[in-house]
C-alpha cells in the first residue's frame, strides 16, 4: 500500500467492534457494528458509525450470546439488512488501517459479510492490540530476563484496566470500537512506535 512506511498518525485508523450471535464466523450472525476512527493521533466520536444489524435467514444466534450483548429479536426485526451495512463498513476501511482486538475473529465474519453481500473485501492493513500488547509484555521480558514468561491479559477491559484506562459498558459493538482505539493509542506511546510499520509488526 505504500512504498515507505508513513509515520503512523498521518493515516486514518477505523477502529471496528462486531457483535455476533456466537463465535462461529462461518454460522453466526453479525448482530451490531460500530466504528471509531482515530485521525491524527485522536480518536473522533464525533464520526463514530454505529447500527444494528438485521440478521440474515438462517444465520445462528446462540443464545448464549444473548446474555452478553443482550440484543433480542425485536430490536433487531427492523434494523438494515447485512447487505445495506457491509457498504458502510468498506467505505471506512477503505480510507486507511482497521483497528480490531483480536483480528481472527472480527476478519472472518467480515470477509463472510462481505462475500455475501457480494462486496469485494478491501483488505486494508490491519492493526490488533492483541498483538500491541503482546509486544508491550515481550518489551518488559527483554528489560528483566528473569521475569516469568506468560502472555499478558488479553481481555478488552482487564487489559484496559492494566494500562489505567477507564472502565466501558463490555459488549456494546460503539464502546468496544472506541474502548479499542484508546487501548491503542496508550498501548502505541507504551512500545514509541513511530510509523506505520512498527504498529503492524509490533
Amino acid at each position: 500500500m505504500w512504498l515507505s512506511s508513513p509515520p503512523w498518525d498521518s493515516v486514518v485508523y477505523w477502529s471496528l467492534d462486531l457483535e455476533t450471535g456466537g463465535l462461529e464466523p462461518g454460522t453466526d450472525a453479525i448482530l451490531a457494528v460500530g466504528m471509531v476512527p482515530i485521525r491524527a493521533g485522536t480518536a473522533r466520536l464525533a464520526e463514530a458509525y454505529y447500527t444494528l444489524v438485521r440478521p440474515e435467514p438462517g444465520a445462528r444466534i446462540d443464545p448464549r450470546s444473548v446474555t452478553a450483548h443482550q440484543l433480542v429479536e425485536a430490536e433487531l426485526r427492523d434494523a438494515p439488512a447485512l447487505a445495506e451495512v457491509v457498504p458502510e463498513i468498506a467505505r471506512r476501511a477503505a480510507e486507511g488501517v482497521l483497528l480490531v482486538h483480536h483480528r481472527a475473529l472480527d476478519l472472518g465474519f467480515l470477509k463472510r459479510a462481505f462475500g455475501a453481500a457480494g462486496v469485494r473485501w478491501p483488505a486494508p492493513p490491519v492493526v490488533d492490540t492483541v498483538d500491541l500488547l503482546v509486544a508491550v509484555e515481550r518489551r518488559r521480558r527483554m528489560r528483566d530476563p528473569y521475569l516469568p514468561e506468560k502472555l499478558p491479559p488479553l481481555n478488552l477491559s482487564i487489559a484496559r484496566r492494566g494500562l489505567g484506562l477507564p472502565d466501558y459498558p463490555a459488549h456494546d459493538a460503539l464502546s468496544d470500537a472506541l474502548a479499542t482505539a484508546e487501548l491503542f493509542l496508550a498501548l502505541r506511546t507504551r512500545l514509541g512506535a513511530r510509523t506505520v510499520r512498527d504498529v503492524r509488526r509490533a
